[in-house]
This record gives C-alpha cells, sequence and structure tokens, in this order.
C-alpha cells in the first residue's frame, strides 16, 4: 500500500516545549498587537468621521455654517512647550467674515453689534486657539468657541418691567426715616 504523500499527523513528529512556547508567545504578541490597534482605531476613527470638510458647525437645529466659510491656519503657540514649540504649528488662527457668511440676518446684526474684542470693525471674527498640545484638539475648541459665540448672541434677553414700589413699601421707608430722625435729634447737646 502507498504511503500518502501529505500526512497532516506524522506519528514519529513531537513538538519540542520550547518550540511551543515560542508559537505561544507570538501568538500571544499578535493577539496584543491587533487589541491594540483595534483600541486606537474606535478613538481616532469616529473623529475623523465627525470632522470631515463637508460637516458644518451646528449652531442650533435649523442653523449652521458651512466649514468652507471659516478660515483655520496652523501658526506657532506661544508660550512654554520646549523643543516642540518651535517646530511644530500646534496653534488654531480662526477667521470668520460676518458679512460674507450664510447666518441669517437676525445673527449678523447681532455679532456686529456685540462689543467683543474678538471681533474687528471689519466685521471679522478672530479666534486664537492654543491651549492644546495637538493641532486637532486646538482647531476643534477654536470651532467650539465660535459656535459659543453665534450662541450667545442667538439668545434673547427678557424685557425688564418697571414696577412701582407697593404703598407698604413707601410707608415703612417714610417711618424708617423719622425714626432714624428722632435719634439723631437724641444725639444733639442739650442746653441746660
Amino acid at each position: 500500500m502507498p504511503q500518502a504523500i501529505f500526512d497532516p499527523f506524522p506519528q514519529e513528529s513531537t513538538i519540542s516545549a520550547n518550540t511551543a512556547l515560542r508559537a505561544l508567545q507570538t501568538l500571544r504578541l499578535v493577539v496584543q498587537y491587533f487589541y491594540f490597534i483595534h483600541n486606537h482605531l474606535t478613538q481616532i476613527l469616529p473623529a475623523l468621521f465627525l470632522m470631515t470638510k463637508e460637516t458644518p458647525l451646528a449652531i442650533s437645529k435649523r442653523v449652521s455654517i458651512p466649514l468652507s466659510e471659516i478660515e483655520l491656519t496652523p501658526i506657532r503657540a506661544s508660550g512654554p512647550g520646549g523643543q516642540n514649540v518651535n517646530k511644530v504649528s500646534t496653534a488654531i488662527h480662526l477667521r470668520f467674515d460676518i458679512h460674507a457668511s450664510s447666518l441669517p440676518d437676525f445673527y449678523k446684526t447681532r455679532l456686529l453689534a456685540l462689543s467683543d474684542r474678538r471681533i474687528s470693525k471689519e466685521g471679522i471674527i478672530v479666534i486664537k486657539a492654543q491651549q492644546a498640545r495637538t493641532q486637532e484638539q486646538n482647531r476643534n475648541q477654536a470651532l467650539e468657541r465660535l459656535a459659543e459665540l453665534v450662541q450667545h448672541v442667538a439668545q434673547s434677553r427678557k424685557k425688564r418691567i418697571p414696577t412701582k414700589p407697593s404703598f407698604s413699601t413707601r410707608r415703612k421707608r417714610t417711618d424708617d426715616k423719622t425714626r432714624r430722625g428722632r435719634d439723631k435729634a437724641l444725639r444733639k447737646k442739650t442746653i441746660i
């Protein structure tokens, strides 16, 4: 009877303990590597999908600013940072032109009437973000600050209704005045 060319379980072959240990260590490293990649991808991918060029900056349910209207420029951050500060442009300089934007006129007039040092006389909002160590975090912070500024302008303040003091309040006030006047009169020196 002819012997098979490939025998998956040869009777004579045995695996040494060292070879089995090396195989297990290699398998463990492969599993750790895939686990590492999986963890990092689950953190990175959502951010990449959320902040694409097409995603507008949401202000409210109906109002949003397209990112094409916002000018984001990376610049070098000031302050301490070691060797990294002179090599990498991590800070973000955001410029947003109010007049040329697609915002409703209600937002535009309120933004232009706002006395904020971030809004220039020409109607350009300038925001500099340099708090974080990475460019992406600074970019997100600058966009968040722009959204907060526009949302703040949209909130309408309650109109103050002037009220008159009540009768009892007026009476208490006059009684207090007369009582105080009597007390002061008693403090005077008496002439004998």
